[in-house]
């Protein structure tokens, strides 16, 4: 398949198994992903008390487990500070910074179509209980 010439090659057939978009989709696929990158990137380095304050609706070990997948994934980092008590924050590596203006980007798509989204979701619900 030819790539247009406006169109970066992504390193395979579109949305094939090595194609590097997918890849992308992959990384930010959990459902909070996107969110702690988005609140490190508008907040900057914070401890994860800190980010359960402010994303809420988060469990502790919920945003643990975001925060050590987005660390495997290269998009944050973890600082630890010889203090008493122990201290550690998280901050976006430069690919996690990177990854703000697409995040930003579906965020002005769910902002724009968001409504028609709940709408067609609403209509599929009830077409599947009539039966």
């Amino acid at each position: 398949m030819d790539t247009p010439r406006h169109e970066p090659d992504l390193g395979g057939a579109v949305f094939a198994a090595d194609c590097r978009a997918r890849l992308a989709f992959e990384v930010i696929a959990n459902r909070w992903d996107s969110v702690v990158v988005y609140v490190l990137g508008e907040g900057g380095p914070m401890r994860p008390r800190a980010l359960l304050a402010r994303i809420g609706g988060i469990s502790p070990k919920v945003l643990n487990e975001t925060l050590r997948r987005l660390e495997y994934n290269g998009l944050v980092e973890h600082r630890r500070y010889a203090e008493a008590p122990p201290r550690v924050d998280y901050a976006l590596t430069a690919a996690g910074t990177a990854l703000l203006g697409p995040i930003r980007a579906l965020g002005g798509w769910a902002q724009e179509h968001g409504d028609a989204v709940l709408a067609a979701q609403d209509r599929h619900e009830r077409r599947a209980e009539a039966g």
